[in-house]
């Protein structure tokens, strides 16, 4: 791993900006957008805002119909609206000591980090307000929406210290705890038809995760971003790894099979938990790995792959 892949910089957050492509957060999505078909009609865009009642055209939808004013009239009347032009959006990004992991490329912190600042970046450029809730093991801050440069740069500021704050010999105790005081922290900032996206390995989900989720996704787009590392799915066959369940630290033989069986089952458990989201309350899931590029990942996920983007640039 280099040492770009261990810590984020400011300015590789701000040079984000010009990758922020290829990918939307709108209803109309790719074919193959995670966003696409029935997970889709989940994405509630910007609204509609009323703007006129004029008189009726041909090629004009019946059902926009003004059934009162054509009545007293007696000529057909239709009721124009147009896309609201805000949409605010709030991104979670986790930087707890256990997202301070990475077999290859890049830390889990370094991805979170650098997902947030690519959609704060496209968000912005759609001309809505970008807002965040960033959070480590003891610290949470809020950062309300605003549409607006200099509230990008202080969101990827507070990333930028926060990640730094990461080490490996560090003293800070685990605190699990903290994912739900972030979701608890949005819904107090997400009122109606925010975007939600949360980006975090999920260390400490449980029953109160998934409760404030479905709150979260009652009246707001709520996107997860579980990032994981390789290990998670496959370990090595031989060697010894340091493991920890948030509180203590041992190192293990990776070659032992009820070893490797109980480290799988936990990552496993972990995944299946948050696809059942997607599953059961079709809140859609955009799981990332943390050897491979981010801004790549996004673009498969939620809008062009690769080969698109370079075709037709938005």
């Amino acid at each position: 791993m280099t040492d770009t892949g261990v810590y984020v910089r400011l300015d590789e957050l701000v040079a984000l900006q010009y990758k922020a492509r290829g990918f939307t957060f709108l209803p109309r999505q790719p074919i193959h957008s995670i966003l696409a078909g029935r997970h889709a009609s989940r994405m509630r865009g910007r609204g509609l805002a009323f703007e006129e009642i004029r008189g009726y055209l041909p090629g004009d939808d019946p059902r926009t119909i003004d059934w009162k004013v054509t009545a007293r009239t007696r000529k057909p009347h239709v009721r124009i609206y147009t896309e609201e032009r805000d949409r605010p959006a709030i991104f979670v990004a986790d930087q707890r000591i256990e997202m301070f992991f990475g077999s290859k490329m890049a830390m889990k912190s370094v991805v979170a980090a650098q997902v947030a600042a690519l959609g704060a970046w496209r968000v912005l450029s759609m001309g809505d307000r970008v807002g965040a809730v960033l959070f480590n093991d003891s610290d949470l801050v809020e950062i309300r929406p605003h549409r607006s440069r200099r509230n990008v740069l202080h969101i990827l500021g507070t990333l930028v210290e926060m990640n730094h704050a990461l080490r490996a010999d560090s003293d800070v105790v685990p605190n699990p705890g903290m994912l739900n005081q972030a979701l608890d922290s949005i819904l107090r900032l997400a009122k109606h038809d925010y975007l939600i996206t949360i980006v975090s390995d999920f260390d400490g989900i449980d029953g109160e995760t998934r409760r404030l989720i479905t709150r979260l996704a009652r009246h707001n787009d709520v996107i997860v971003v579980p990032v994981f590392d390789p290990l998670s799915k496959e370990l090595p066959d031989r060697g010894r790894l340091v493991v920890s369940d948030g509180t203590l630290q041992v190192e293990v033989d990776a070659a032992k099979g009820s070893i490797r069986k109980k480290l799988l089952e936990t990552s496993e458990r972990r995944m299946k938990s948050i696809m059942e989201w997607w599953e059961e309350l079709a809140i859609p899931v955009a799981p990332l790995l943390t050897d491979r590029d981010p801004v790549d990942q996004i673009r498969e996920l939620l809008g062009q792959t690769q080969s698109q983007g370079r075709a037709r640039r938005r």
